[in-house]
């Protein structure tokens, strides 16, 4: 396996970063996870805006320009053999002393990644998701609006409470489904967003999604689909919603760069062996038409 290494590619056993590296110390770094279609990143623009202005927040130097990324993303995909992949781009701080930095860093560590693409099965799109409200609370953002940040222990402790992992007392009264996908709320009590994905419902002909100042990721995808809906006549709101108020819904999906629109065809929760079915346990209408909207916006 190759990985690409501050601008080369390399044996993955041949990479190597400092154990002073600020992203190991402190988790002082951020990433961001795309795929490509017939080679071509899809949003590389979005993805590299929404990098490089947490960069500039956190003090870390970044300038590599959209076409240099291109150009070594599709080297790496060659030289592993893929037509197309799974690509995690990392902007870790760089070394540093020990101890909390007094200014701005000097040299990141730059590390892209790649990885085949999950198969997609029609029939398993169709019957969709569980979605298991967690008992894990979203934490707060790290600013103003939260980052695509290396310190992700949060979502780590969600999905270990979704495998059954988390300990005496967290164990579900009944097992999430395999590929199960689970949500967190705030600490409020809002709507928040998957593990590694942002939340959408529908109720009557209005999309809705929680909004950005309750802590989520402003997903790229999330912001493309929300363009999407509203470019096909649906009403759009962003805002705070309760678990109830998901359980009403005539629809709901979940979203992330990778696998895209996820239809959520089942809900159940950590404290409660009941389980609701939704949208007659199969795609809504709605979900598979923003799904085709989305894939024919990639050229897929």
């Amino acid at each position: 396996m190759k990985i690409g290494l501050n601008g080369k590619v390399v044996e993955a056993h041949e990479a190597v970063i400092s154990v002073y590296d600020h992203g190991f110390l402190y988790g002082l770094g951020l990433f961001e996870t795309f795929r490509t279609y017939q080679g071509r990143p899809y949003l590389l623009e979005r993805h590299m805006a929404r990098l490089k202005a947490g960069c500039a927040e956190l003090g870390i130097p970044f300038g590599m320009s959209i076409g240099e990324l291109e150009s070594w993303i599709s080297m790496l995909l060659r030289e592993n053999g893929l037509k197309d992949g799974y690509v995690r781009l990392t902007v870790s701080a760089g070394e540093g002393v020990l101890g909390l930095p007094t200014g701005d860093y000097e040299q990141p560590n730059i590390v892209l990644l790649v990885k085949e693409l999950p198969l997609v099965n029609g029939e398993a799109m169709r019957l969709g998701k569980e979605l298991r409200l967690l008992r894990t609370v979203r934490n707060t953002p790290e600013g103003t609006v939260r980052f695509k940040s290396l310190h992700y222990m949060n979502n780590i402790m969600a999905k270990r409470e979704l495998l059954g992992l988390a300990g005496e007392g967290s164990a579900h009264l009944m097992p999430a489904h395999p590929g199960a996908e689970g949500l967190m709320l705030t600490r409020e009590g809002w709507l928040s967003e998957g593990i590694v994905s942002n939340l959408f419902f529908l109720r009557g002909r209005i999309v809705r999604t929680p909004a950005i100042d309750t802590g989520i990721l402003p997903g790229i995808t999330r912001q493309r689909v929300l363009e999407l809906a509203a470019d096909a006549g649906y009403e759009v709101e962003e805002g705070r919603y309760r678990w109830e108020e998901l359980v009403e819904a005539d629809e709901i999906w979940m979203t992330n760069s990778i696998q895209e629109l996820i239809p959520i065809t089942q809900l159940t929760r950590y404290d409660s062996d009941e389980r609701i079915e939704m949208s007659g346990s199969s795609a809504g209408p709605m979900t598979m038409e923003l799904q085709a909207l989305y894939q024919a916006d990639t050229g897929k």
